[in-house]
Order: structure tokens, then sequence, then C-alpha cells
């Protein structure tokens, strides 16, 4: 499977490389500068000295470095050839880090210890299972997180003193494998544990840890609903959380332990809360409303609920914040069109904001990159849909532009204004639109919204694909005729999908760790996923489900991809199995089509490695300078 003639030098040993031509030295040497972004993200504050935990990649792999102050030096501290997750410090002494890391893509993740003393890293957790959503208790004593260890399948939720690996214990067994704990009460003896059934219906429990007992705090109403991000107010006696019973979008609101009463905070807001923390004195909440995929940064008083000043920051993507133990600093990640992911700070009583990384840009110019425009359609059915266009320079590209539709995964992801990265190559390179859209099953519209694709409604997302090419056909700045897709996991199936239903529209399609058959998939897909997606595809144990599904499988109809498609596969993919490309490459092929595939040995759903992700982006503009802009 190996492409003769290709330099040995320009593969990495990880990748299997069939049917791509030899990519030319000077394209490697054009698209340079656009294989050296960089972008940090916020892991965790030290508990006692002003100073940071962060991820961020200087070799090959993301790594842990510390940052001692804003604008400081990045100091690594872990060298590991496989990338680390993220990592957050102990909380009191902060003496030492627990951290996340897979092998090879695979998303087994095992926890470590990392001792700041003399770097000493040991291993916490059985080597084997699937280990994730750590929880530090608020001494600093123990860690909760959750393990398939028992069956592979569940996600039950243990217990261990990072301090003492043998004192690691399962501490609530349960059934299904959308359980973790999002929060410890200030005397370590309760736990908040979401159970997440589908991004449609989810669940708080309040977990006695003496006891091992746990008992349900939001109800199983008629109408399904979702709670979120539950933690414990100061005094113990309610919890915040976010919700949609009773509403469209996700509401900040406060639950009270004894009566069981919710109420929203956030009902005057018309959009989805997706992030809060309460600050450690219980005084004030900050969080972060997605707007029309914006999102912007808000503060409240945990008491009234009254909403108080808070700066305004670039139009992107905000994440992670936490709060310092002093009460006034708020750390977060915000990425934006012409920022990198970085890491920065909120003083409240000051409203100062201090940047603490800044990620290099391959030596470009970032005021350079193009800002996108939301543009919404009217779909086959008169449902209003929004998509972010980015536009090339008109004065350097002039006329009617190609365009690339790039596809988000989930399927209830969301197309968001952050940073492009390597995408701006074709935007200030080549010329190319991108066009971002989210079509309905789209997280940030409301859960109605985010329904509108389930079942047998799924292929009414692959129509309103077909709107948005409606209306690049009208458009007067792009060129109908030269129009590809792309996206990765379900943006890839909702890739091949495109290219049966509108190949004689379309020039070419990147699939990348697309399902391609959803009886397959859901065969072949880890056991501790199954259950999960099918709540959200269909039961395919269901007859009717499972004819269903066949027929708008894009395999079922690869006679209708008449475009040559390029197609990137992890071999490791515990998600999207390598079996659903490698069915996919050879359907084309014996159907005479053209397919350029491209397997790394080393990664799993996505390419995480740096060598893998060049290769994989200078792989795709060859492609597409072939297949789109000829």
């Amino acid at each position: 499977m190996a492409c003769l003639g290709t330099p040995q030098a320009q593969v990495p040993e990880s990748l299997v490389v069939d049917g791509v031509p030899p990519a030319p030295a000077e394209l490697k040497a054009e698209v340079g500068r656009y294989l050296e972004f960089r972008a940090a993200a916020f892991n965790s504050w030290h508990p006692v000295e002003r100073q940071l935990l962060i991820t961020t990649r200087f070799a090959d792999t993301t790594q842990l470095h510390l940052v001692q102050k804003p604008g400081g030096a990045r100091r690594q501290i872990t060298f590991l050839p496989e990338p680390v997750a993220g990592g957050s410090f102990q909380p009191k002494t902060g003496k030492a880090i627990v951290f996340s890391q897979d092998t090879g893509g695979g998303e087994f993740y095992q926890l470590y210890r990392y001792d700041l003393a003399d770097g000493r890293i040991t291993l916490l957790t059985d080597g084997k299972s699937r280990n994730t959503n750590t929880r530090w208790a608020k001494s600093g004593k123990w860690l909760a997180y959750s393990s398939t260890r028992r069956n592979g399948k569940d996600t039950d939720i243990y217990l261990v003193d990072p301090a003492n690996p043998k004192s690691d214990r399962l501490l609530l067994q349960v059934t299904g494998s959308g359980w973790s704990v999002t929060d410890w009460s200030e005397d370590d003896t309760r736990l908040l544990v979401l159970e997440y059934i589908s991004v449609n219906e989810s669940y708080v429990h309040l977990v006695d840890v003496v006891a091992g007992t746990k008992e349900q705090l939001t109800p199983r109403a008629a109408g399904k609903a979702v709670h979120n991000r539950a933690r414990f107010a100061k005094d113990g006696q309610s919890i915040f959380l976010t919700t949609d019973e009773g509403a469209d979008f996700q509401r900040l609101a406060r639950l009270d332990l004894a009566s069981r009463q919710i109420t929203p905070l956030t009902a005057h807001i018309p959009w989805d809360v997706e992030d809060f923390e309460l600050s450690p004195d219980g005084k004030t909440l900050a969080f972060v409303t997605n707007e029309d995929g914006v999102g912007v940064l808000r503060l409240m008083r945990a008491d009234s609920g009254r909403e108080l000043k808070a700066p305004k920051l670039p139009l992107g993507v905000i994440s992670g914040l936490e709060w310092r133990q002093n009460g006034r600093e708020l750390a977060f990640t915000l990425s934006s069109a012409r920022c990198p992911s970085d890491v920065y700070s909120l003083d409240v009583k000051r409203g100062q904001v201090e940047r603490w990384t800044e990620s290099e840009t391959g030596g470009l110019n970032p005021a350079a990159f193009v800002e996108p425009e939301l543009v919404r359609v009217k779909s086959f059915d008169g449902l209003s849909i929004a998509a972010f266009l980015y536009r090339p320079d008109p004065a350097r590209f002039p006329g009617k532009r190609p365009l690339l539709i790039s596809i988000h995964g989930g399927p209830e992801a969301q197309a968001r204004p952050s940073f492009q990265a390597r995408n701006n190559y074709f935007l200030n390179e080549l010329g190319v639109a991108m066009l971002f859209p989210n079509v309905r099953g789209s997280s940030g519209y409301g859960k109605a919204f985010l329904t509108l694709d389930n079942g047998e409604k799924r292929e009414d997302a692959v129509r309103d694909v077909g709107a948005f090419i409606d209306w690049a056909q009208r458009e007067p700045g792009l060129d109908g005729e030269r129009i590809a897709v792309m996206g990765g996991s379900y943006g890839g199936y909702m890739t091949l999908a495109c290219m049966t239903h509108y190949a004689e529209r379309l020039r070419a399609g990147v699939d990348v760790v697309g399902i391609s058959n959803f009886l397959t998939f859901l065969q072949n897909t880890q056991d501790y996923r199954r259950d999960l997606r099918r709540v959200e595809y269909g039961d395919e144990r269901d007859p009717a489900m499972r004819e269903f599904l066949l027929r708008i499988s894009p395999l079922t109809s690869v006679r209708k991809i008449t475009k040559p498609l390029l197609i990137v596969q992890g071999k490791n993919d515990p998600r999207v199995p390598m079996t659903e490309s490698e069915q996919m490459v050879k359907a084309i092929r014996d159907n005479g089509g053209v397919a350029w595939y491209l397997l790394a040995k080393d990664e799993g759903h996505g390419f995480a490695k740096k060598r893998n992700q060049d290769f994989q982006f200078l792989a795709t503009v060859l492609f597409l300078k072939e297949n789109l802009l000829k």
C-alpha cells in the first residue's frame, strides 16, 4: 500500500500512504509557515503560587508546561512520546500534578502522578481500562474518576489517594457509559455525579462517599431534559447547575437540596450557558454564554443573581474557566479568528485581563487573518440555518472564489469563530473561501434544533448542506462550479453522504475518520460507546431502524460517488474504527472511482502528532489543488 516514488523523507514511518501522489518539495516550502502554528490551553492554577499549568506543543506532541507570570516563559515539565491530555495541581499544596495520557490515540486514558520535587511519574490506574473525568476533593486528599475497569463498558466511579496508588477503590458501581463526577462537597463527604444518556438527556445525582449510595436530584420528567455542570454552593445547602428543564436553552440555575426546587438565574438570556464556575468564596459565578457561536464571558452575584460588569473580549470561543484560590482571579482559554488558543486571566476586582501565553503563528501576522461573517439561509423546509463564511482578500483574489464546505462532527458539535490555523493557507495563499455550516442537529441553537436530525430525520441535515450549495451557486463572490466538502468523524459521514447526494454539484470530498456504514460502525465501535451512539443514531437491533440505517449509509450508495475522495484514518480509532474507511476505499475503487487513502498506525480519532498532521495537510492541499482548483 506504499506510494511508489514518494521521497521517504517526506513520509513519517507511522503513515501508510496509498494512492496519494508524491508532494513536490516546493509545496512543503510553500506551506511551511502554516504548519508552525501553536496553541496553549489552560489546565490548572497552582493553589499557593501565582502560576499556571498549561498544555502546549514545542516538538511533536502536546505536553505539560508551567507559566510563572503573564507573558512569562513556558517551562516544559513532561517530555513523553505520546500527547498529554491535560493535568491539574493537587489542591492545598500543589506538590503533585495528576495528568491523563493514552497510547497511539486509542483513548484508553491512564492517570499518572507527577511529583514536582523530582519529576518522577507514577501510574495510578490499571494500565488497561479507560479512565477519565478526574475531580480532586477540596482537601486534596482524594481524587475521584470514572473507569471502565470492571467490564469495559460501564463507567463506574473510583476513588484514589494519588500519594498512595494502592488506596484505589471502587466507590460506585453503575450501569451505563456516561457517568462522571462534577464536584465534591467542602467536607469531602459528598459527590455530585452526572449521568449522561444522550445530548438531549442527563441527570445529576448526589453520592454519599462514606456509604457509597446515590440519590437522584433532578427529575426524569415526561419530556427529556439536560442537567449539567453541577457545583455545590459554598454552604452545601444547594447546588448550581445548567439545565434546559422547561426551556429551549441551557440556563444557569440553583437547585435547593432540601426542596429540590430549581430556580433559573439566566432566564433573561436567550442562549445556552455552556460553562460556569463558582468562586472559592462562594460569592461570584463566572459563566460563558454561547451567542450565535461566539463565547461571551459574564459575571454574577451568587446570592442575588445580579449580573456584574464583565470585560469585553475578542469575538471567539472561551473555555476552561477556573478561579484562583484568592477568589478574584479567573483563568480561561480564548481562541479567535486572529488569535490562536491562548491562556488569559481576569482580575474581577480591577477588571484587568492579562495574557499569560502568546502562541506562535509561524511568523505570519495574525492581524492579517480573515475574520468570518455570519450567513443565514433557508433550508428545504423553511428552517433558518447559519454558517460562518471566511472570504479570501478580494484585492489579492478578485472574481468568483472556489468554496470548501467544512462540516463539523458530533453530530451535536457546533462550528464557531475560532482560530483557523492551517486553514488560513487555503484563504491566504490559494484564494479558497471556506464555509462552516451549523446544520440541524448542531448544538448552540436550542434543544428543539438539536433533535431535528434524530432517527429517520438524519438525512435532513444532509439536505441542509444542499441548501448551502444552492446559496453558494447564487452568491456573486463564489464559484458555484468549484465546490468541495470536508469533515471529520460525523462530519466525515456528512462528507460521504453529500458525495452520494450531490456528486454532480461537487468537485471532491475529504473524509477524515468518517462513518461509511452505520451498521458496521455500531458493531465495531468500542463497547463503552455503543449504547450512547445508539441513542443518537438509532438502535440497529430494531429491524425497521436497521433497514433505515443501512439505506442511508454512504456505502450503500457508493456507486453514486463519481468524484475523487481523500480518506484519512487512524488505525487505533476507538470511535470510528479503521474498517469504516477501508471498506469505503475498496468500494470506491471497485466501482472505478478515485480514492486517496492516508492511514496513521500511531493515531486514533484524528491525528494528534505534528509530523502526521503536517503530512495530512500537505496531502489535503495537493488533493484540493488537483481536484478543486484546476
